[in-house]
């Protein structure tokens, strides 16, 4: 088989955590081609080099890892610093032939791509910079509407006015305390009391210790926490809110919180990083998001879809190489 015969599909890159494989199937399906996702788990010493400069990459890979094999594919999505050595040798080994996007800031020179995706607050600038509001997200009219369809009769006994709540936690750059977790259950249970059903996801960054404090405010009928077990809800959360509140921690989630057309309360937490501060302003500028303060408030706006922008662009680029 000629080994640059090129496959009509897109490899999705990543180290296999579902927030970024979620960037790259969404850009992945607003473009259009079938796509197959290629997990990554490199071994020492690789991991201790420069990622533009590993000695063949396809060697790093742990037991567990995908297999990297011709036919090559048209386009290649990576996210996530493991995805980098991937994506470079994928193109090195097309000649250049298959169109390579990385999300993120790579961290390295943009010019070893063909697209870098990057959120607007990394500030990154370049002919081949496609920055956006947040992250590729895969919230999209149509996979509301089919939510919508599927979980409405799960969602039945928690009847309107419905919110959900979406709750991250401790990271790098954030802090999600006890006290922090005691003041946003009083607040929930107050929302509870004056006849909101509460749809609640946390996260395993969440913190044993202030779940535990949310499950204990979460017991009335009206409120609903997923406990990570069988089919995710999430969707279907999104789908069938009338409001929802959000933790300022989560790129992902704010961005797919926003794709709803649905009024957006952010919950602030402490954060070390501005570029979360940026991100969180951003949306308060576009009407799409407001502060949280204890209080649901009502506006409207056009769902952010940064994903359908930017995929177009990327389009042409397959079309015409």
């Amino acid at each position: 088989m000629n080994e640059l015969l090129l496959k009509n599909e897109t490899w999705l890159v990543t180290d296999g955590r579902v927030g970024m494989l979620n960037q790259c199937r969404g850009l992945a399906d607003a473009i259009g081609l079938p796509w197959t996702s290629k997990e990554v788990h490199p071994r020492f010493p690789w991991t201790s080099l420069p990622v533009t400069s590993w000695p063949s990459p396809f060697l790093s890979l742990k037991t567990g890892s995908s297999r990297f094999d011709p036919p090559w594919p048209r386009l290649v999505i990576g996210c996530g610093w493991r995805s980098i050595p991937f994506v470079i040798e994928v193109k090195r080994r097309t000649t250049g032939k298959t169109v390579t996007v990385q999300l993120q800031d790579p961290r390295v020179p943009a010019e070893l791509f063909d697209f870098v995706v990057s959120p607007e607050h990394d500030e990154l600038s370049g002919p081949n910079i496609l920055p956006i509001v947040g992250s590729p997200t895969m919230v999209t009219a149509a996979r509301l509407a089919d939510a919508a369809a599927k979980w409405q009769n799960f969602f039945l006994p928690f009847p309107s006015p419905r919110i959900s709540v979406l709750i991250g936690g401790k990271s790098k750059s954030h802090r999600f305390s006890v006290a922090d977790a005691q003041v946003l259950a009083e607040q929930l249970r107050t929302l509870s009391h004056q006849g909101y059903s509460l749809l609640v996801t946390t996260s395993r960054r969440t913190g044993e210790v202030q779940t535990n404090i949310l499950k204990e405010v979460l017991t009335a009928k009206s409120a609903f926490l997923w406990d990570g077990q069988g089919d995710n809800p999430y969707l279907g959360m999104l789908a069938l809110a009338d409001a929802i509140l959000v933790t300022s921690d989560s790129t992902n989630m704010l961005v797919e919180a926003a794709g709803t057309g649905r009024p957006v309360h952010i919950i602030p937490i402490e954060s070390s990083n501005p570029k979360f501060d940026h991100l969180t302003a951003k949306l308060v500028h576009l009407g799409i998001a407001r502060k949280f303060d204890g209080s649901i408030g009502h506006w409207s706006y056009q769902p952010l879809n940064e994903t359908a922008r930017v995929a177009p662009i990327i389009r042409r680029k397959l079309e015409t190489s």
